[in-house]
């Protein structure tokens, strides 16, 4: 798996490098340091610095790497900038994107389960932990939280609180737009990425204990 992994770090890595910065920042919501030749990105509300010459990925802030699925869907959004139709916004979720069915099972098992774990008997505290990954409160189920994983790349992570008598149960959705814009198996990885990022940071809250 890492060295699938590795073999998309430098494939994206390529297909960016054979493209002209000034098409991905027309379509993309980044910028570009022609001298430095690296892309300022937004991702999850911190800004990652993509750098071209040492082919790395890394937080401005303080210099962090993420790890290497992280990397690869922010290279992802960068190798696949191309202008996007207008759509109507709407919902949907990870069955319903092309590839998505096929890794459901896992997707549920990694992302989905772990959050039902976190949240599904005390809903507030999602809204509580997204606050540091920018979230914003949604109008759905018990509680449900909107992300910006990129400026133009909204996700939602909907719980439904259980009870002695009703299933606790969660969800991740996406925009239909996001389908040009990451590959099925980048869109698989935001999704557990974000679980993982609100899991780790209920773990730390007192009322999770």
């Amino acid at each position: 798996m890492e060295t699938n992994y590795r073999v998309a770090y430098h494939k994206f890595w390529q297909d960016i490098k054979k493209r002209e910065p000034a098409e991905i920042t027309a379509t993309r919501a980044v910028s570009y340091n022609e001298d430095a030749r690296q892309f300022s990105v937004i991702f999850f509300a911190q800004e990652y610095i993509a750098d071209s010459n040492q082919e790395t990925v890394y937080r401005k802030e303080d210099g962090y790497t993420p790890d290497i699925m992280d990397a690869i869907i922010i290279l992802n959004y960068l190798a696949y900038a191309q202008p996007l139709s207008e759509a109507e916004p709407r919902w949907v979720s990870i069955k319903e994107i092309p590839g998505g069915m096929i890794f459901y099972a896992a997707f549920l098992k990694t992302a989905i389960s772990p959050l039902i774990k976190a949240f599904g008997h005390q809903a507030q505290l999602l809204d509580t932990v997204a606050a540091s990954l920018g979230g914003q409160p949604a109008p759905m189920g018990s509680s449900a939280v909107l992300f910006k994983a990129f400026p133009e790349i909204p996700v939602c992570v909907v719980i439904w609180e259980g009870d002695e008598e009703v299933k606790a149960n969660a969800t991740i959705l996406f925009e239909p737009s996001i389908e040009p814009m990451l590959h099925s198996e980048s869109i698989i990885g935001l999704g557990i990425s974000l679980a993982n990022r609100l899991n780790k940071r209920a773990a730390k809250e007192p009322s999770s204990k």
